[in-house]
Parts: structure tokens; C-alpha cells; sequence
């Protein structure tokens, strides 16, 4: 069973910055899918970053509210992706998930329906 632990969360002032890591254990990150989605209190859950290997290039995919502001890497050899945001706003709280699939997601990369195992979230709060 493969499981996915998310990390890094916290309190924050707007503008400061914070780093989600999530840890997968899966057969390998080459082919591998994985995404950050976040839900606030009383909202539907959106896609937030995604990155996919192909074993040679590496697709990253970012929500127009985060990009320039938050980056999406990945350690292979830790089997860990990272989240780094940074200039927080008070809109980017809620709770983070990390998601992950075994294989290419493409056109679903951002709507989450085929991410085959989900972390517990790790939260993240910003004061205005």
C-alpha cells in the first residue's frame, strides 16, 4: 500500500514563506504523477502545483493564482516532493493535500480524479 505523508505546515504572516514536503512511497517517481491541492474552510478543493517525470523531462503544471510565487521539485532519491511558497496571501490558507499516481496524468493532472492515493493534509494558515 503505498502511503503519502505531507509535512511543513504552519502559521505564517502574509508574505512569508513556508516549504510542504510529502513523502511517497512509491515503486519509483519516473512515470509518476504528483499534485498539491488545498480546500479552505467552506470551499472546494482546487489544484494548486503538479509535477510529472518521463524519466528524462520533468512537466510542471501550476494554478494561476500560485505561479511566480510557489515552486514544485522533487528529490528522486527521497522519493519526496517539495511545495515552496513564497510572498503568502491570507487566500492561500486551507488545508494541503499532496496526491500521487503511479503513472502520466495529463489532461487530469489539475482536476484530481485520477490521483490514486491522497496524505491527510497538513495545514497552513496566514495572517493578514
Amino acid at each position: 500500500q503505498v502511503q503519502v505523508v505531507e509535512s511543513g505546515g504552519g502559521l505564517v504572516q502574509a508574505g512569508g514563506s513556508l516549504r510542504l514536503s510529502c513523502a511517497a512511497s512509491l515503486r519509483t517517481l519516473s512515470g509518476a504523477t504528483m499534485g498539491w491541492f488545498r480546500q479552505a474552510a467552506g470551499k472546494e478543493r482546487e489544484f494548486v502545483a503538479a509535477i510529472r517525470w518521463s524519466g528524462v523531462i520533468t512537466y510542471t503544471y501550476y494554478a494561476d493564482s500560485v505561479k511566480g510565487r510557489f515552486t514544485i521539485s522533487r528529490d528522486n532519491a527521497k522519493n519526496t516532493m517539495y511545495l515552496q511558497m513564497k510572498s503568502l496571501k491570507p487566500e492561500d490558507a486551507g488545508v494541503y493535500y499532496c496526491a500521487a499516481a503511479q503513472r502520466p496524468l495529463r489532461a487530469t493532472v489539475v482536476t484530481g480524479t485520477e490521483y490514486d492515493y491522497w496524505g491527510q493534509g497538513t495545514q497552513v494558515t496566514v495572517s493578514s
